[in-house]
């Protein structure tokens, strides 16, 4: 996506007024609630520092940790693959489905299989996937996609929802939300009983002993990890963890982060394989697709540090304003920008970095850390340094024309005040109650998606100077001197 298609995107999305209104009220209540949540944690800040400090050591070790991993998963009876690409990764999970005749797989809520198209793979292969969550439920049944990493319907309203139920489940039309919510039950518990494979992700892995967990709401993952005979769990390599005490501090930071919520209502953790108890057979796949290539940058990889919490997502003026659509990628929002086109390669979404106002909002919520900005820049400097900048050769020129001009400026006081009254006749010209609704030339991409405020009347040095000048005593000077 090139950043004629990135802005194509974003103006259609912000011309959605129903969608800017409805992600905008959802990711400020969850933001509410994360502070709130947070603020009654003993030793927040401190957890947060102990779990940027794990992450960082968990991917500058990741060979070693998924090696044990694996080695004790299998000890423990899962039979584990490894999966370079999204293709493989499809390729593995299909065939295990043949292998064992399934007809009918349920899905927990999984972004990495949305990452390699699971779905559409298994679809093809004569096995009907259906997703649990509720949320990706009416994605589904709605052929949509996800907008949010932990909110996939962020920008669809209750209007929307019963529109989709109706049409595809045949209920009765309601726009009551829990009536809604006992239609999806009601329809899922039936596929439940009847399904033969269960397929989900992973939020946490525990190296030394091989345990695999997720966390959830709303009980349906619990459903997918021991109702079916066949259990395959797909999993990012890097949501790998030391031990034990490690995930304990990650199991008070994520819920907190994502919903406001002291801990998440389920919490499942299984190890391999019992006999009579749960799935016959365990599959584990770890799946790469590029994320060993993500290793190799030093400060590219931060961005595996990530826990999926969505903090970035909700916090970000940008998010707020476009929604998940316009990043046209599974991870939208900040962390987004920086892990999609790492995982994709140069080339391919080299745009998404620059989708950003760099404001740090996003680096002061995320619960490890990550210095999000510090990597927006790196990755935008790698993209114009290799040729794949999301500017136009002409853009690029005028761009270091209007960069040179205003450093010039910036150094010369009589320049920059000059240019300071220049810009204010020119833009209260074009502007009207204290906003210029858009740009001439080369600015009119600023205000594609925005509104610009006018320069103000007066300078912050002239109200100092004027109010310095007014406060003398008579007969003094009312020169005065700047400051």
């Amino acid at each position: 996506m090139n950043r004629h298609a990135l802005n194509k995107r974003i103006a259609e999305a912000t011309r959605d007024a129903r969608v800017v209104k409805a992600v905008h009220e959802a990711t400020w209540r969850k933001v509410d609630a994360r502070v709130e949540s947070l603020a009654k944690l003993p030793h927040a800040e401190t957890l947060r520092e102990r779990a940027g400090r794990i992450r960082q050591h968990v991917i500058e070790n990741l060979p070693n940790y998924i090696e044990q991993f694996a080695e004790r998963a299998t000890a423990n009876g899962a039979k584990v693959h490894f999966a370079a690409d999204g293709g493989a990764a499809c390729e593995i999970i299909t065939r295990i489905a043949r292998d064992h005749d399934a007809k009918l797989a349920v899905k927990g809520k999984s972004m990495t299989s949305e990452e390699i198209h699971l779905n559409d793979a298994l679809e093809s292969a004569g096995v009907r996937t259906v997703e649990t969550d509720l949320g990706e439920f009416i994605v589904q049944i709605d052929h949509d996609r996800p907008s949010h990493i932990i909110t996939p319907i962020i920008h669809k309203d209750r209007r929307q929802v019963a529109r989709a139920m109706h049409r595809e489940l045949n209920c009765d039309y309601t726009e009551d939300p829990e009536a809604l919510t006992k239609i999806a039950r009601r329809h899922l518990r039936d596929i439940f009983r009847r399904c033969d494979l269960g397929i989900t992700g992973v939020n946490f892995a525990i190296a030394e002993t091989g345990t695999v967990g997720v966390v959830e709401s709303e009980g349906n993952g619990r459903m997918c990890l021991t109702l079916p005979r066949v259990l395959i769990t797909l999993m990012g390599i890097e949501k790998v963890l030391p031990s034990f005490s490690d995930l304990e501090v990650f199991l008070q930071l994520l819920p907190r982060s994502a919903t406001g919520e002291r801990m998440n209502p389920y919490t499942t953790l299984w190890t391999g394989v019992n006999a009579g108890d749960g799935p016959r057979e365990f599959h584990l796949v770890l799946l790469d697709n590029g994320r060993t290539r993500v290793l190799r940058d030093p400060v590219g990889r931060q961005a595996l540090y990530c826990i999926r919490c969505s903090a970035c997502l909700n916090i970000c003026p940008v998010y707020e304003r476009v929604g998940g659509h316009a990043y046209n990628a599974t991870y939208p929002g900040p962390i987004g920008s920086i892990l999609t086109p790492q995982l994709l390669g140069p080339g391919v979404h080299d745009s998404l970095p620059f989708a950003s106002t760099l404001c740090g909002a996003c680096a002061e919520v995320c619960p490890v850390r990550i210095p999000i900005p510090d990597v927006l820049l790196h990755l935008r400097g790698r993209a114009v340094e290799g040729g794949d900048g999301p500017t136009r050769p002409r853009g690029s020129c005028q761009e270091r024309w209007i960069m040179r001009i205003l450093a010039w400026a910036f150094q010369r006081p009589w320049a920059y005040r000059l240019g300071l009254s220049m810009a204010r006749k020119v833009t209260r010209r074009l502007g009207e109650e204290g906003w210029c609704r858009r740009l001439p030339g080369y600015g009119a991409g600023w205000t594609l998606g925005r509104d610009v405020p006018l320069v103000q009347s007066e300078s912050f040095r002239e109200w100092w100077t004027n109010r310095s000048a007014g406060s003398k005593a008579p007969g003094e000077s009312r020169g005065g001197s700047r400051p």
